[in-house]
């Protein structure tokens, strides 16, 4: 039987690897969010498509992260892939030719996270100036 997807718990995992706090993210899907929700959300199994992809908004992460993003299936791929020494699969590994340089991931990545946090900060001091 196939392990189904936790939602929520990638969520989490997603908003957490951001630096995103959960304030931050109730923050951003509006008026009716709070922490306490937040956390309730990310103990859901499911979540529904419509806040899926309001979340998706909010974050800056597709969808399609949060609904097939699975730890144990990742671990299977790195147990099966680097299990046998006898074919060689670390050394296969270790001669692969990527196809895009990690490090200018790394940086977007990056350079992401930080338009992130201006982004917030500007949403902050305009909610500090409404107040």
């Amino acid at each position: 039987m196939e392990a189904k997807v936790h939602e929520g718990r990638n969520v989490k995992r997603f908003r957490e690897m951001l630096g995103i706090k959960q304030d931050a993210l109730a923050y951003e899907l509006g008026e009716g969010w709070n922490q306490q929700k937040i956390s309730l959300l990310e103990q859901k199994e499911t979540i529904e498509l419509p806040l899926l992809k309001q979340i998706s908004n909010a974050m800056k992460v597709p969808v399609e992260a949060f609904q097939n993003f699975d730890d144990e299936q990742a671990i299977n791929i790195i147990n099966n892939t680097f299990h046998d020494f006898k074919d060689n699969a670390i050394a296969s590994a270790l001669n692969y030719q990527c196809s895009f340089n990690p490090i200018d991931k790394m940086i977007e990545l990056y350079e992401r996270m930080l338009q992130q946090q201006k982004e917030m900060i500007e949403r902050l001091e305009k909610l500090i100036k409404e107040k």
